[in-house]
């Protein structure tokens, strides 16, 4: 399993890459590979500002439908609409084309309550 070093991940599956006060959210390899081929993401709370574990969206693949939880409080700036068109970039590509969503972090503290890469593997194992 890909667990890039410089992410943040989540017990839910989700990776978070931030950049100031803005953080970037997808699924990692391991949830990918677990749905199995990703047919259609929905997200529609951009705009809205939710809390940390709140439904943002969902991921539907062949076989299930599964929710997708926010890692942090704040409010949703941006959907990756490509994946409209092409939702397998998150079997492909889940730390590149197939991020979900841009988020504005409302709450700095809640990023030292996600796990590190190694964490996350140990997580998984």
């Amino acid at each position: 399993m890909n667990t890039p070093d410089n992410l943040k991940y989540t017990k839910d599956h989700e990776w978070i890459k931030i950049d100031g006060d803005t953080a970037t959210i997808g699924i990692t390899d391991f949830a990918q590979s677990e749905l199995g081929d990703i047919v259609y993401v929905e997200v529609e709370t951009v705009g809205e500002t939710l809390d940390k574990d709140e439904v943002f969206g969902t991921v539907e693949a062949v076989k299930t439908v599964s929710d997708l939880y926010l890692p942090l409080t704040g409010e949703i700036l941006e959907f990756n609409e490509e994946l409209e068109d092409e939702p397998e970039m998150v079997n492909e590509e889940p730390y590149e084309k197939g991020w979900m969503i841009k988020m504005k972090i409302a709450n700095q503290d809640e990023v030292k309550e996600l796990m590190d890469a190694e964490t996350y593997k140990s997580h998984i194992e």
